[in-house]
């Protein structure tokens, strides 16, 4: 062997080793980021069935039904104590889940109670994303009409919602939306939705309960959570 044959040989190794070493596998895709879990919070007179249309709808964009949580309460006690049973709640789910925060969609009376438990009970630190669908916010003259600590909390001047309004409405990093109707029967005056530092939304002629269920609020709601 000559010696211009000896000295191509350490490149001719290299050029074989090369070959035969396996292709780098390519690094992983991320796994898609989890949306937040959800919970819904009904309203006075109500239970967790109320969210079936809506929740059926996040289903159906993809939503892990496993991280949509239509709770049930006790409507006819105090919004007080119904905001601590809340935050056993997210606390539960938060630990179920593995997340860091859920998302809080509300309607009517359920808007009081989650903002009791964002304001005074350290809510504000584990809710991403709060929504109010028809939210008795500033008290609402229909519940003069009925009975029971939770109907006395919603009476424009209560004792409860001079308290929770008094200072930020919408306190801590949550970001904060509401949806009103100018033909709800239910909530009077109108204006008792929106919340100072919230998006607040007026919605096309709904009824009370229908705003739960109305296509173009899913669509907005479901861009708010994010």
């Amino acid at each position: 062997m000559n010696s211009k044959t000896l000295r191509s040989l350490p490149a001719v190794v290299l050029a074989l080793a090369a070959c035969a070493a396996p292709a780098a596998a390519a690094p992983a895709a991320p796994a898609a980021a989890l949306p937040d879990p959800v919970v819904f919070v009904h309203g006075w007179n109500s239970d967790g069935s109320a969210w079936n249309v809506m929740a059926g709808r996040f289903r159906s964009d993809g939503h892990p039904s496993e991280r949509l949580f239509q709770w049930t309460y006790p409507a006819y006690q105090s919004n007080a104590t119904t905001a601590s049973e809340l935050g056993a709640t997210v606390d539960r789910v938060l630990a179920a889940t593995g997340a860091a925060k859920v998302d809080l969609v509300t309607h009517s009376m359920g808007s009081l109670s989650s903002r009791y438990y964002l304001k005074n009970l350290g809510g504000d630190a584990k809710v991403d994303a709060w929504v109010s669908l028809a939210g008795p916010n500033h008290g609402t003259d229909t519940a003069r009409w009925c009975g029971g600590a939770a109907c006395v909390e919603m009476r424009p001047g209560s004792a409860f919602l001079n308290e929770l309004n008094t200072g930020d409405e919408t306190p801590g990093s949550t970001r904060y939306a509401t949806w009103w109707s100018p033909c709800d029967g239910i909530i009077n005056p109108d204006s008792t939705v929106a919340l100072d530092g919230a998006v607040n939304t007026r919605t096309s002629c709904l009824q009370h309960t229908a705003i739960t269920d109305d296509a173009a609020v899913y669509g907005q709601v479901k861009a708010h959570l994010g």
